[in-house]
Protein backbone atom coordinates (compact mmCIF):
# COMPACT_ATOMS: atom_id res chain seq x y z
CA UNK A 1 0.00 0.00 0.00
CA UNK A 2 3.14 2.20 -0.26
CA UNK A 3 2.70 3.24 3.35
CA UNK A 4 -0.75 4.72 2.75
CA UNK A 5 -3.18 4.42 5.65
CA UNK A 6 -6.49 2.67 5.08
CA UNK A 7 -10.09 3.57 5.81
CA UNK A 8 -10.83 6.34 8.26
CA UNK A 9 -7.13 6.87 9.02
CA UNK A 10 -6.65 7.95 5.41
CA UNK A 11 -9.86 9.98 5.04
CA UNK A 12 -9.60 11.88 8.31
CA UNK A 13 -5.82 12.25 8.63
CA UNK A 14 -4.83 15.72 9.81
CA UNK A 15 -8.25 16.64 11.20
CA UNK A 16 -9.56 16.83 14.74
CA UNK A 17 -12.08 14.16 13.84
CA UNK A 18 -9.18 11.80 13.11
CA UNK A 19 -8.33 11.88 16.82
CA UNK A 20 -11.97 11.31 17.77
CA UNK A 21 -12.17 8.34 15.40
CA UNK A 22 -9.02 6.84 16.91
CA UNK A 23 -10.46 7.16 20.42
CA UNK A 24 -13.70 5.50 19.31
CA UNK A 25 -11.78 2.68 17.65
CA UNK A 26 -9.61 1.96 20.69
CA UNK A 27 -11.98 2.67 23.60
CA UNK A 28 -15.26 1.53 21.98
CA UNK A 29 -17.66 3.61 24.10
CA UNK A 30 -21.24 2.36 23.92
CA UNK A 31 -22.45 5.92 23.27
CA UNK A 32 -20.78 9.26 22.67
CA UNK A 33 -21.64 12.96 22.31
CA UNK A 34 -19.95 15.41 19.93
CA UNK A 35 -20.53 19.16 19.49
CA UNK A 36 -19.59 21.41 16.59
CA UNK A 37 -20.62 24.57 14.74
CA UNK A 38 -24.06 24.45 13.15
CA UNK A 39 -22.83 24.57 9.55
CA UNK A 40 -20.89 21.32 9.95
CA UNK A 41 -23.41 19.49 7.74
CA UNK A 42 -22.99 21.96 4.85
CA UNK A 43 -19.23 22.50 5.23
CA UNK A 44 -17.27 21.80 2.03
CA UNK A 45 -20.52 21.11 0.16
CA UNK A 46 -21.40 18.30 2.55
CA UNK A 47 -18.15 16.40 2.09
CA UNK A 48 -17.01 16.89 5.69
CA UNK A 49 -20.24 15.47 7.09
CA UNK A 50 -20.09 12.56 4.63
CA UNK A 51 -16.59 11.67 5.83
CA UNK A 52 -17.83 11.76 9.42
CA UNK A 53 -20.86 9.59 8.57
CA UNK A 54 -18.79 7.10 6.55
CA UNK A 55 -16.06 6.93 9.18
CA UNK A 56 -18.48 6.29 12.02
CA UNK A 57 -20.17 3.61 9.91
CA UNK A 58 -16.80 2.01 9.29
CA UNK A 59 -16.31 1.88 13.04
CA UNK A 60 -19.80 0.36 13.53
CA UNK A 61 -21.40 3.48 14.96
CA UNK A 62 -24.61 5.21 13.95
CA UNK A 63 -25.78 8.57 15.22
CA UNK A 64 -28.56 11.11 15.54
CA UNK A 65 -27.88 14.82 15.27
CA UNK A 66 -29.68 18.10 15.86
CA UNK A 67 -28.91 21.81 15.80
CA UNK A 68 -29.75 23.22 19.23
CA UNK A 69 -29.88 26.90 20.19
CA UNK A 70 -28.82 27.51 23.79
CA UNK A 71 -31.07 30.56 24.03
CA UNK A 72 -33.65 28.77 26.20
CA UNK A 73 -30.94 27.89 28.72
CA UNK A 74 -28.82 31.04 28.76
CA UNK A 75 -29.32 34.58 27.40
CA UNK A 76 -27.18 33.84 24.35
CA UNK A 77 -28.04 32.96 20.75
CA UNK A 78 -25.68 30.04 20.23
CA UNK A 79 -26.56 27.34 17.69
CA UNK A 80 -24.46 24.20 17.66
CA UNK A 81 -24.89 20.76 16.13
CA UNK A 82 -24.92 17.89 18.61
CA UNK A 83 -24.16 14.35 17.50
CA UNK A 84 -25.21 11.41 19.69
CA UNK A 85 -23.67 8.16 18.51
CA UNK A 86 -24.19 4.56 19.58
CA UNK A 87 -22.39 1.28 19.04
CA UNK A 88 -24.34 -0.85 16.55
CA UNK A 89 -22.46 -3.96 17.67
CA UNK A 90 -23.96 -3.48 21.09
CA UNK A 91 -27.39 -1.99 20.34
CA UNK A 92 -28.15 -2.82 16.70
CA UNK A 93 -29.01 -0.43 13.88
CA UNK A 94 -32.39 0.91 14.96
CA UNK A 95 -31.78 2.94 18.09
CA UNK A 96 -34.39 5.57 18.88
CA UNK A 97 -32.83 8.62 20.51
CA UNK A 98 -34.84 11.78 21.07
CA UNK A 99 -33.18 15.06 21.86
CA UNK A 100 -34.76 16.67 24.92
CA UNK A 101 -37.46 19.26 24.36
CA UNK A 102 -36.66 22.50 26.14
CA UNK A 103 -39.47 24.85 27.23
CA UNK A 104 -39.28 28.26 25.53
CA UNK A 105 -37.74 30.31 28.27
CA UNK A 106 -35.22 32.82 26.87
CA UNK A 107 -33.69 34.21 30.07
CA UNK A 108 -32.67 37.87 29.95
CA UNK A 109 -29.14 39.19 30.08
CA UNK A 110 -29.89 40.77 33.45
CA UNK A 111 -29.91 37.27 34.97
CA UNK A 112 -26.15 36.89 34.50
CA UNK A 113 -24.86 40.45 35.08
CA UNK A 114 -22.71 41.35 38.05
CA UNK A 115 -23.73 44.30 40.24
CA UNK A 116 -20.34 45.92 40.80
CA UNK A 117 -18.04 45.85 37.80
CA UNK A 118 -14.46 47.10 37.64
CA UNK A 119 -13.93 50.19 35.45
CA UNK A 120 -11.35 48.30 33.39
CA UNK A 121 -14.18 46.57 31.55
CA UNK A 122 -15.57 49.89 30.27
CA UNK A 123 -14.45 50.71 26.73
CA UNK A 124 -12.05 53.61 26.37
CA UNK A 125 -13.08 56.60 24.24
CA UNK A 126 -10.48 55.57 21.66
CA UNK A 127 -11.77 51.98 21.31
CA UNK A 128 -15.44 52.97 21.36
CA UNK A 129 -14.89 55.62 18.66
CA UNK A 130 -12.93 53.12 16.56
CA UNK A 131 -15.67 50.46 16.79
CA UNK A 132 -18.35 52.95 15.79
CA UNK A 133 -16.32 54.21 12.82
CA UNK A 134 -15.51 50.64 11.77
CA UNK A 135 -19.18 49.64 11.93
CA UNK A 136 -20.24 52.73 9.95
CA UNK A 137 -17.62 52.04 7.28
CA UNK A 138 -18.83 48.47 6.71
CA UNK A 139 -22.48 49.50 6.89
CA UNK A 140 -21.89 51.94 4.03
CA UNK A 141 -20.27 49.12 2.06
CA UNK A 142 -23.29 46.92 2.59
CA UNK A 143 -21.53 44.56 4.97
CA UNK A 144 -22.93 43.27 8.25
CA UNK A 145 -19.83 43.83 10.33
CA UNK A 146 -20.19 45.76 13.54
CA UNK A 147 -20.42 45.61 17.28
CA UNK A 148 -23.25 43.98 19.22
CA UNK A 149 -24.76 46.47 21.66
CA UNK A 150 -27.32 44.96 24.03
CA UNK A 151 -29.26 46.01 27.11
CA UNK A 152 -30.05 43.98 30.21
CA UNK A 153 -33.44 42.90 28.83
CA UNK A 154 -31.90 41.39 25.69
CA UNK A 155 -30.01 38.26 24.70
CA UNK A 156 -26.53 38.30 23.22
CA UNK A 157 -24.80 37.16 20.09
CA UNK A 158 -22.61 34.06 20.25
CA UNK A 159 -19.64 34.46 22.55
CA UNK A 160 -16.45 33.54 20.67
CA UNK A 161 -12.83 32.91 21.58
CA UNK A 162 -11.88 36.27 20.06
CA UNK A 163 -13.86 38.16 22.70
CA UNK A 164 -10.64 39.02 24.51
CA UNK A 165 -9.57 41.30 21.64
CA UNK A 166 -12.10 44.10 22.02
CA UNK A 167 -15.37 42.59 23.26
CA UNK A 168 -17.18 44.04 20.27
CA UNK A 169 -19.57 41.12 19.71
CA UNK A 170 -21.22 41.64 23.11
CA UNK A 171 -21.20 45.16 24.56
CA UNK A 172 -23.43 46.17 27.46
CA UNK A 173 -25.21 49.50 27.17
CA UNK A 174 -24.57 52.07 29.90
CA UNK A 175 -26.58 55.25 30.45
CA UNK A 176 -24.95 58.22 28.70
CA UNK A 177 -21.55 56.57 28.74
CA UNK A 178 -19.34 54.15 26.85
CA UNK A 179 -20.50 50.54 26.90
CA UNK A 180 -18.60 47.81 28.68
CA UNK A 181 -17.47 44.26 28.02
CA UNK A 182 -18.70 41.26 29.93
CA UNK A 183 -16.50 40.24 32.83
CA UNK A 184 -15.01 36.72 32.85
CA UNK A 185 -17.54 35.73 35.54
CA UNK A 186 -20.41 36.98 33.37
CA UNK A 187 -18.99 34.97 30.45
CA UNK A 188 -18.95 31.91 32.69
CA UNK A 189 -22.60 32.48 33.56
CA UNK A 190 -23.42 33.07 29.90
CA UNK A 191 -22.10 29.57 29.20
CA UNK A 192 -24.12 28.06 32.04
CA UNK A 193 -21.42 27.68 34.69
CA UNK A 194 -22.51 28.35 38.26
CA UNK A 195 -20.60 30.72 40.51
CA UNK A 196 -18.81 27.87 42.29
CA UNK A 197 -16.75 27.43 39.14
CA UNK A 198 -13.31 28.90 39.79
CA UNK A 199 -11.56 31.08 37.21
CA UNK A 200 -7.85 30.79 38.08
CA UNK A 201 -6.51 32.20 34.78
CA UNK A 202 -6.03 35.69 33.34
CA UNK A 203 -8.94 37.57 31.77
CA UNK A 204 -7.51 36.92 28.30
CA UNK A 205 -7.32 33.17 28.86
CA UNK A 206 -10.75 33.13 30.50
CA UNK A 207 -12.35 34.88 27.52
CA UNK A 208 -10.69 32.42 25.11
CA UNK A 209 -11.72 29.38 27.13
CA UNK A 210 -15.33 30.39 27.72
CA UNK A 211 -15.69 31.38 24.06
CA UNK A 212 -14.60 27.86 23.11
CA UNK A 213 -16.69 26.14 25.77
CA UNK A 214 -19.92 24.21 25.45
CA UNK A 215 -23.07 25.50 27.17
CA UNK A 216 -23.21 23.37 30.29
CA UNK A 217 -27.00 22.98 30.74
CA UNK A 218 -27.44 21.98 27.08
CA UNK A 219 -24.86 19.22 27.48
CA UNK A 220 -26.41 18.20 30.79
CA UNK A 221 -29.88 17.83 29.25
CA UNK A 222 -28.62 15.76 26.33
CA UNK A 223 -26.46 13.61 28.61
CA UNK A 224 -29.45 12.82 30.83
CA UNK A 225 -31.41 11.68 27.78
CA UNK A 226 -28.45 9.57 26.67
CA UNK A 227 -28.41 7.87 30.08
CA UNK A 228 -32.15 7.17 29.84
CA UNK A 229 -31.68 5.71 26.35
CA UNK A 230 -28.72 3.60 27.46
CA UNK A 231 -30.69 2.16 30.37
CA UNK A 232 -33.60 1.36 28.12
CA UNK A 233 -31.42 -0.33 25.52
CA UNK A 234 -29.33 -2.11 28.09
CA UNK A 235 -32.27 -3.67 29.86
CA UNK A 236 -31.73 -1.34 32.83
CA UNK A 237 -29.10 -3.63 34.32
CA UNK A 238 -26.36 -1.00 34.26
CA UNK A 239 -23.59 -3.59 33.85
CA UNK A 240 -22.18 -2.27 30.56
Amino acid sequence: SLGKKHGFEDKTQGTLFFNIARILKVKRPKMFLLENVKNLKSHDKGNTFKVITDTLGELNYKFNYKVVDAINHVPQHRERVYIVGYDTKKFGDDVEFYFPKVPENKPKLSSILEVNVDKKYILSDHLWNYLQQYAEKHKNQGNGFGFGLVDKNSTTRTLSARYYKDGSEILIKRNNSNPRKLTPRECARLMGYDDNYKIPVSDTQAYKQFGNSVVVPVISDIAKEMINTFKRLNGNNGKH
